[in-house]
């Protein structure tokens, strides 16, 4: 069996799905490995690295997607929905595509995937199991996320994070309030707070708050009613707009004592929650940044443009997208060892066996045979005007 992954055609992607030091481990499953030229050179690892590890290099994406049985991408269709287009004419019946497919909030390409006859995972599926840790691409990427968001805060911010004591005098500390601890949240706290900064972080989920005292954070006490605050999963729920708007007059006070707000707090399939409104920001001291990590699904700040950074109200908004893409070495080396360990997972004696009991195969499996048979995406897909049958004409 072939396994194949190609440049990567999202705008300003960066990242590979199979970095060099990977490749044995395919190798040794009987999986013959090819890579598109030049796939990895803008995160560091050139071709012949990757032939030196025993992957085979092909000059043309065409060429690759004629060869390779299971396509392994970070931005397959959906998650790269204008770029991604032209793919759907190497796509094959059986063929297997793994990546990122982004299928909860454009589950109408999840219908044009089905089309062309492939069987493809979305690794945004991925169930937060003990079994499924080692194949959960969103948490690697969210830990980079967080890790690049307090940078991005550090460089804006006109004072610096640490307690410094100088003959100058003494300075005092930057205060860090981060919204949402899940995987981007805890890192963001923890990175921050060995920059020396005073860290307080917040969440629906009052579960973690043993979590954010762990990584050096003060978690703050907001009352909110709230009748389930996360899903199966361990996800954030989606709340009523009035636990949003009892949760912003809440941390007004929290948000205007802070230097640096970082927000990390979404919910999949669904727009982001919008929890600091301007006049939140202009209550916050001058030259205070925010670094909206939910900027892509919307913002969680009323004044965050996605892919931009402004200033509103005397503060920085920073909006960035595809953020880890940004580093793209460390991103790749993640990436490459989740959606491998995945693809192991599903392969016996060098060929694919797919378990329809397992429920790592069960959460991730998008489409099959024509159809899109994930129930969730099924659903969701309902909610569209035209329901599966615009899905399927799309």
């Amino acid at each position: 069996m072939i396994a194949g992954a190609p440049k990567e055609t999202y705008p300003g992607e960066r990242r590979v799905a199979l970095v060099p030091a990977g490749i044995p481990t395919l190798v040794r499953a009987k999986l013959e490995v090819l890579v598109e030229s030049g796939a990895g050179a803008a995160a560091g690892y050139p071709d012949q690295a990757y032939a030196e590890r025993g992957a085979r290099i092909v000059p043309t994406r065409a060429e690759l997607f004629a060869a390779a049985d299971v396509v392994l991408q970070v931005r397959a269709l959906g998650a790269n929905p204008t770029a991604g287009q032209p793919d759907l004419n190497l796509l094959r019946p059986g063929q297997i595509l793994i990546g990122f497919m982004d299928p909860l909030n454009a589950p109408e390409a999840a219908w044009r995937l089905a089309a062309t006859g492939i069987t493809a995972f979305a690794l945004e599926l991925m169930p937060r199991i003990s079994r499924a840790q080692g194949m959960d691409a969103l948490s690697s990427m969210a830990t980079i996320a967080g890790y690049k968001a307090v940078l991005l805060a550090a460089q804006a911010l006109p004072r610096m994070f640490p307690m410094l004591m100088t003959a100058a005098g003494t300075i005092t500390p930057a205060r860090v309030f981060v919204v949402g601890a899940g995987v981007a949240g805890l890192m963001a706290i923890s990175t921050a707070r060995r920059m020396g900064a005073v860290v307080s972080a917040f969440d629906v989920r009052p579960s973690v708050r043993q979590e954010v005292e762990s990584v050096g954070g003060k978690f703050v006490e907001i009352p909110l009613e709230v009748e389930k605050a996360e899903d199966a999963g361990g996800y954030a729920r989606a709340q009523e707009e009035r636990v949003y708007l009892r949760q912003r007059e809440l941390m007004a006070r929290v948000v205007a004592e802070s230097d640096v707000v970082i927000c990390t707090a979404l919910v999949p399939g669904r727009p982001a929650p919008l929890l600091i409104s301007g006049d939140m920001v202009a209550r916050m001291p001058s030259g205070s940044v925010i670094v909206d990590l939910a900027a892509e699904q919307g913002g969680n700040c009323e004044s965050t443009v996605p892919g931009q950074t402004v200033e509103a109200h005397g503060a920085t908004v920073i909006g960035p997208v595809n953020l880890a893409s940004s580093v793209p070495h460390s991103a790749s080396q993640m990436y490459a060892r989740n959606i491998s360990t995945f693809l192991l997972h599903l392969v016996e004696e060098g060929k694919i066996h797919l378990d329809p009991k397992d429920p790592i195969t069960q959460e991730t499996l998008l489409t099959r045979e024509g159809e899109v048979v994930n129930p969730r995406i099924r659903e969701a897909s309902a909610r569209i005007p035209g329901g599966t049958a615009a899905g399927r004409s799309a």
